[in-house]
């Protein structure tokens, strides 16, 4: 999955056009699913989208999807589970200090969003991470609240 994590930040500005037409489709179904089944179907959603997400971009599920935010990079995937940036240890080459053969998450989400049209995006400051919201679906979570999905 490093490596679907890696294509997915060198490649964030398709990834991007393909969130911006996509997402009010999703947002869209999600609600008339939710609407219809009553939460019978989250299951099945959650898994899909762990499944979609994992392979895209070795999502960690925490349920606080930032990726549009983030360069297209998960920031879960960070050793730290750092969500605003590097710790301050990143290596001369880019590398993380914890796991020395991995690329830092924060510097491959600086240059993915660098590619991004709404490249200052990386620039907000991302709450902590509700750890509640664990293994839960953030597509239905936003749906339900009615917001953009990440």
């Amino acid at each position: 999955m490093y490596r679907a994590r890696l294509f997915a930040s060198r490649h964030a500005r398709a990834y991007e056009v393909i969130y911006n037409a996509t997402s009010p489709v999703i947002l869209s179904t999600l609600n008339i699913i939710n609407k219809l089944t009553k939460g019978k179907l989250d299951k099945p959603i959650t898994w899909s989208e762990k499944i979609v997400k994992g392979f895209l971009f070795d999502c960690q599920m925490c349920g606080n999807c930032v990726l549009s935010s983030t360069g297209m990079a998960c920031p879960m995937n960070c050793p730290k589970t750092l969500r605003n940036g590097p710790c301050g240890g990143v290596r001369a080459n880019g590398n993380c200090e914890v796991k020395p053969e991995m690329k830092c998450v924060w510097v491959e989400a600086w240059s993915g969003s660098e590619k991004m049209k709404n490249n200052l995006a990386i620039q907000e400051i991302q709450f902590a991470v509700d750890h509640s919201h664990r293994g839960s679906s953030a597509w239905i979570r936003l749906a339900k609240e009615d917001k953009q999905i990440t």
